[in-house]
């Protein structure tokens, strides 16, 4: 791999399994390529079910002596991992663009969103508090201890490989929970680099386990075996929902997000200015490859005609190209699978009388250009499918309550964005939008002090704030008696 680094030693090609890093027991890799011209860049190892039952038999054996350890202790781990992530981000940011396409601002930007998990969580893990319930007679003593779960499986996907990673494996850390990991295919380097670094951070052989390899497989094992008593997953809905029903027959704890399908409503007292600016940092980031991206421009009758003009306009001076350059905005995207499906929904779109107003074209490689569409109506494909690429369909409405009825007409509800300056539109919407996270003139809403989840298929649970915690926590019930016999 020809790659420039400070630090060579962060590229890992192989499983880290019990404080070792192993190859495939079976000698399998898998090619880990360039996705803007699709060369290869490495030979990952390519685990399997054996690979796995180890990981989890390692993380069950080190979870007793994690569980026992102080808050403090567990606080510091993850701030000396997060002092290092600091130092080696540039490293961690060339080897995100290098396999996930991002553009180099990007990749930085991702690798420091990560990194405020750590340390957020450093700081939680100091503040699990139980409860003393008032007792129902004098001789009684209620009380409630939160205790880690035990061992988590961690999913992740593709498209911020290292951000959920580090936001799945820092709660479980800070709870007293050892983990074992299984990153996304396209991308197991950057996983692989953070945990090297949370290696030399201290942690204990055993407490953070990775392994890339067959999808299916390594999920089998991590769903049926006992031992793991949770499993956290960020990716589509429909796997997310095959991992939920493997998980019923050991009744693990599960924590899912999923797939989105956000609306981006701009009413017609908006400021227009700044809904542009908001709608390009909630479409065009990642090249439109986030699970909160907005999906749906929804525009207000009045000012659609202008908004369109003001948003094509800042469209177009998006540049377009390889990440590593510089005043590169859009990447490619992930695969040129990928772009060949987003261009099905442009011409999905097209064909049924949507205007291509800037961009709708077919790069080579996997590029798309950053595509900008009006006269979107419900019975294309881009109303009710998760886009996942630079692409921006424009919807028309007329009053707030048909914005709302498009907004909740999809069976996603994991973010939503509008654009208004009326304070009591504001609380109507925000209350009647069917999402967990709402952006009220804001486009970007991530950050590692709130709860991000979603409702109905867009997953269960919430990663981030101090509610972060609860999916690796069980409750403990303590009824103290005879304390006045």
């Amino acid at each position: 791999m020809t790659l420039q680094l400070n630090d060579a030693s962060l590229l890992k090609y192989q499983a880290y399994i019990d404080g070792h890093w192993v190859s495939a027991d079976n000698g399998k890799t898998l090619t880990v390529t360039n996705p803007v011209d699709d060369s290869p860049l490495a030979e990952v190892a390519s685990c399997g079910t054996e690979e796995t039952r180890r990981m989890i038999e390692a993380a069950n054996r080190v979870q007793p002596g994690w569980a026992a350890t102080t808050a403090k202790q567990r606080a510091t781990l993850l701030r000396d991992w997060y002092n290092l992530i600091i130092e080696h981000q540039e490293d961690l940011a060339r080897i995100l663009t290098a396999e996930q396409g991002k553009p180099l601002s990007e990749a930085r930007g991702e690798i420091l969103y990560g990194a405020s998990y750590l340390e957020w969580f450093a700081e939680e893990a100091k503040r699990l508090y139980g409860d003393l319930i008032p007792a129902p007679a004098s001789d009684k003593r209620l009380m409630v201890l939160k205790q880690p779960v035990g061992v988590v499986a961690c999913i992740t996907p593709w498209n911020f490989p290292c951000a959920m990673l580090a936001r799945k494996i820092a709660p479980a850390i800070a709870a007293g929970c050892a983990v074992v990991c299984k990153p996304a295919s396209a991308t197991p380097l950057s996983a692989l680099a953070l945990v090297a670094l949370a290696e030399r951070a201290g942690a204990p052989a055993g407490l953070i386990n990775i392994a890339a390899g067959n999808s299916k497989t390594i999920g089998a094992e991590l769903t049926r075996n006992p031992l793991v008593r949770k499993l956290t997953f960020t990716g589509s809905t429909a796997v997310g929902k095959q991992l939920m029903a493997a998980c019923t027959d050991t009744v693990k704890r599960t924590s899912m997000e999923l797939g989105g399908n956000a609306p981006f409503i701009v009413f017609e007292d908006a400021d227009l200015d700044a809904a542009v600016a908001g709608a390009l940092a909630a479409k065009y980031r990642n090249a439109g490859q986030t699970c909160i991206c907005a999906n749906r421009l929804l525009v207000q009758a009045g000012i659609y005609d202008r908004f369109a003009e003001k948003f094509t306009r800042a469209v177009t001076q998006l540049n377009m190209g390889c990440g590593t350059k510089d005043g590169v905005d859009i990447g490619p995207l992930i695969s040129s699978q990928a772009a060949d499906d987003v261009y099905d929904l442009i011409e999905d779109a097209t064909h049924k009388g949507a205007k291509v107003l800037t961009g709708g074209s077919r790069g080579t490689g996997s590029f798309i250009q950053p595509t900008v569409l009006s006269n979107a109506t419900t019975d294309m494909r881009v109303f009710a499918e998760e886009i996942f690429g630079p692409v921006a369909p424009l919807f028309r409405f007329e009053t707030e309550a048909e914005a709302i009825q498009l907004a909740n007409d999809t069976e996603f509800g994991l973010a939503a964005y509008f654009y208004s300056r009326d304070l009591s539109r504001i609380w109507r919407v925000a209350e009647q939008l069917e999402y967990g996270i709402v952006g009220v003139n804001e486009g970007l809403v991530s950050n590692e002090m709130a709860p991000f989840g979603g409702i109905k298929y867009s997953g269960q649970g919430r990663e981030g704030s101090r509610y972060g915690l609860d999916d690796y926590l069980e409750l403990k019930y303590l009824c103290l008696g005879g304390i006045d016999a």
